[in-house]
C-alpha cells in the first residue's frame, strides 16, 4: 500500500553536522515537481492537516520537512529567517532536487518568501497561507503570544489562534484536532530553545528592508504566487495578504469568510480544490 500522512516513514538527511527530519511520498508520475511544506510557528512534520496533505499527495510527491533544531531535527535553531531559507535551500540541493513548488504557512510562509527571493531558480510556483512580508504588521491582541508560547498546547488555543469564530469553525476546528493527531509515531516536540529563536526571527521580521519602500523587495518574486488567509487573522492581520498580492507581480489573493490563520484547516476541501487548481494550471 502506497505511503501516506500517517505511514510515511520519517527520514533523515546530514547538512552541516546536523540532522534534518522529513517525510516524501505521493505521486511519482506526475510530471511535476515535488511541493515542499514549511510549517507554522514551533509546529513540525505533524502539524500538518492528513487530509489537506494526502490531498496533495495524490496528484505529485509531498515533502514535509523540520528545519534545524525544530522538532525532530538537530541543531541549533535559526533566529533569522534569512538563515531558515538558505537552509531550505541548502536541503532541497541535498536531495538532488532542480526545483520544487514551495508551500509555506505563517512562519514557514516567511520563509518560503525568502526562498523564493534568495534562490528563485529552485521554486516554480509559490503558497503563501496566513502569512504577511517583511516589514508587515503582526496582531495586536494581547491574547495571542501567551497562548502561541503555552509549553503544551490545547485544542482550545488552536481555536483561538487558527479557526474563525461561529460554532461551524469551531467544529472545523475540533475535526482539524483530532484529524492530526491520528500518527501513532508523532513527530518531537519543538523545544522552548527552537520557540524562541523563533519569536527573535518574527520580530526581526517586522523590520522591513527599507523603510521608504517597506513592501517594495516583494516585486522581485516573480513565480506565480497564491496567497490565502482567514477574513479574521489574530495572528497575522489579513490586510498583510493584500498587501502581498497588490506587490507580488504575479499573484492571486483568496480570502475565506469566517475563517483564521488556520483558514485552509478550517476549509481543507476548498483549500485543496484551490490548491491543486494554481499548481496544474499553466
Amino acid at each position: 500500500m502506497a505511503d501516506t500522512h500517517v505511514t510515511a516513514p520519517t527520514r533523515f538527511i546530514d547538512m552541516d553536522g546536523d540532522r534534518f527530519a522529513y517525510r516524501r511520498w505521493g505521486n511519482t508520475e506526475s510530471g511535476q515537481p515535488p511541493l515542499l511544506l514549511i510549517q507554522h510557528f514551533r509546529g513540525g512534520m505533524d502539524n500538518w492537516d492528513p487530509l489537506m496533505t494526502d490531498g496533495l499527495a495524490a496528484g505529485r510527491e509531498v515533502i514535509l520537512y523540520d528545519g534545524r533544531g525544530i522538532a525532530s531535527s538537530t541543531g541549533t535553531p535559526r533566529n533569522r529567517i534569512e538563515d531558515m531559507a538558505d537552509d531550505i535551500a541548502a536541503f532541497v540541493r541535498a536531495l538532488g532536487l532542480a526545483q520544487i513548488d514551495l508551500l509555506g504557512f505563517s512562519i514557514g510562509g516567511m520563509q518560503a518568501q525568502d526562498v523564493a527571493l534568495r534562490h528563485a531558480e529552485i521554486v516554480r510556483k509559490l503558497l503563501l497561507l496566513g502569512t504577511g512580508p517583511r516589514g508587515g504588521t503582526f496582531g495586536t491582541d494581547e491574547r495571542v503570544v501567551p497562548t502561541a508560547m503555552r509549553p503544551e498546547p490545547v485544542v482550545d488555543d488552536f481555536l483561538f489562534l487558527f479557526f474563525g469564530r461561529s460554532p461551524a469553525a469551531v467544529q472545523a476546528g475540533r475535526d482539524f484536532w483530532e484529524r492530526r493527531h491520528r500518527r501513532a509515531d508523532q513527530d518531537t516536540p519543538s523545544s522552548p530553545g527552537a520557540m524562541q529563536a523563533q519569536m527573535e526571527a518574527n520580530l526581526a521580521w517586522l523590520a522591513p528592508v527599507d523603510p521608504a519602500a517597506p513592501l517594495a523587495h516583494l516585486s522581485a518574486i516573480t513565480q506565480p504566487t497564491f496567497i490565502l488567509n482567514g477574513i479574521d487573522d489574530v495572528m497575522i492581520p489579513t490586510v498583510n495578504a493584500f498587501n502581498m498580492a497588490q506587490v507580488i507581480p504575479n499573484a492571486q489573493l483568496i480570502l475565506y469568510p469566517d475563517a483564521g490563520h488556520g483558514a485552509q484547516f478550517q476549509c481543507p476541501e476548498r483549500f485543496l480544490g484551490h490548491a491543486i487548481q494554481f499548481l496544474e494550471e499553466g
